[in-house]
């Protein structure tokens, strides 16, 4: 009887210490103290704005759309792209749908945008359909969209974002690496590094690094050849250098202490993160059990090895905003998007230095 009770008390602790551990490193204990130095300047009614990126030199930001809460409710709404013009340089900024003529189900996630020349742009877009998932791939002229190609490979197991790094080459992360529900779930449970990056070279695909716990917002900073991937179950930021062949040469992991998501660089070479605090509460959220779920928006300028301040520039608990996922800077604006919101956030402040 002694053993059996010895048993059953190393098995009590080890579940208490798993509960612990799991509570600890999703954030599910942090305390959320809304902090912001500035005003909310517009409020755009464009859902489930989940990513984001700019065209400085145009003066123009690109969205991605879709309705996920009514997907998960078994309603799909076609999603969209969203072109929003900035060259005004204030609030009030408008949107307008550019991707109606895309007739095919879609259902965008993580996107980026090549500049060709002055006037032409190359739009990258990852669409889940129906438990498949393809890339999109676009020509941008102006706020025209024009659909040149599906890119499908078996390798796009559950791609989440993509970086171009050429006209014909891009890196995407795949958040997880098992397809069924089971496997998602000790994923995201157990914090499983088992999430990786393609590598895209125009003709064939390859897997340049693996290891990665739920790997999420990718980007890449062409002036340093840095390629940088959130790690969002692990609250971290990957450094890699890119090489010649493409692949990617591991620098370091940057600690951010919450739910990093979609990763933007500005002209400084500064990251602009949207992030989650609580992993929890965000599942929640997603799960309709919470109506809120809490954001945050980062700064991280990265100088080179163990060389990078990180500062939290925006928190919230969610009654701005819930579930941040992506941040864009432009002038004293702030542009946060989120995962299922029927809006996304316009924030000014003269905080910001871009």
């Amino acid at each position: 009887m002694k053993k059996i009770l010895k048993v059953l008390l190393f098995f009590v602790l080890l579940l208490v210490a798993f509960v612990a551990y799991t509570l600890t490193s999703t954030g599910y204990f942090r305390t959320i103290e809304p902090h912001f130095e500035g005003k909310v300047a517009q409020k755009i009614d464009v859902v489930g704005a989940e990513d984001m990126t700019i065209a400085r030199d145009g003066k123009f930001l690109v969205i991605s759309s879709d309705d996920r809460a009514a997907t998960k409710k078994g309603e799909p709404k076609q999603g969209g792209i969203y072109w929003m013009d900035l060259s005004g340089g204030e609030a009030p900024f408008e949107v307008k749908l550019i991707s109606d003529n895309f007739k095919k189900p879609f259902h965008p996630h993580g996107i980026s945008l090549l500049q060709l020349d002055s006037a032409n742009y190359k739009l990258w877009v990852i669409n889940h359909v129906d438990g498949k998932h393809s890339i999109e791939v676009f020509h941008l002229r102006g706020d025209s969209l024009t659909h040149l190609q599906t890119l499908k490979d078996e390798m796009m197991i559950s791609p989440n974002d993509i970086v171009a790094v050429g006209e014909n080459e891009f890196y995407f992360t795949n958040d997880h690496y098992y397809t069924s529900k089971t496997g998602a779930l000790a994923e995201g449970y157990l914090a499983l590094g088992v999430a990786t990056v393609v590598y895209f070279d125009g003709e064939k695909y390859r897997e340049v690094t693996d290891g990665i716990a739920y790997a999420n917002g990718i980007n890449w900073d062409a002036n340093r050849n840095l390629v940088y991937v959130a790690s969002a179950r692990d609250f971290l930021v990957k450094v890699y250098e890119r090489t010649q062949d493409g692949s990617l040469s591991f620098v370091e992991n940057i600690d951010c202490e919450t739910g990093v998501d979609n990763i933007e660089v500005d002209e400084k070479g500064d990251l602009w993160i949207g992030a989650h605090p609580s992993l929890m509460a965000y599942t929640a959220y997603a799960n309709f059990e919470e109506e809120k779920a809490p954001s945050e928006v980062l700064k991280l300028s990265y100088k080179g090895r163990g060389n990078y301040t990180l500062k939290s520039l925006f928190l919230d608990d969610g009654a701005k905003v819930s579930a941040s996922s992506v941040a864009v800077v432009y002038g004293n604006f702030l542009f946060i998007g989120n995962v299922m919101d029927k809006h996304f956030l316009i924030v000014k402040t003269e905080d910001i230095e871009e």
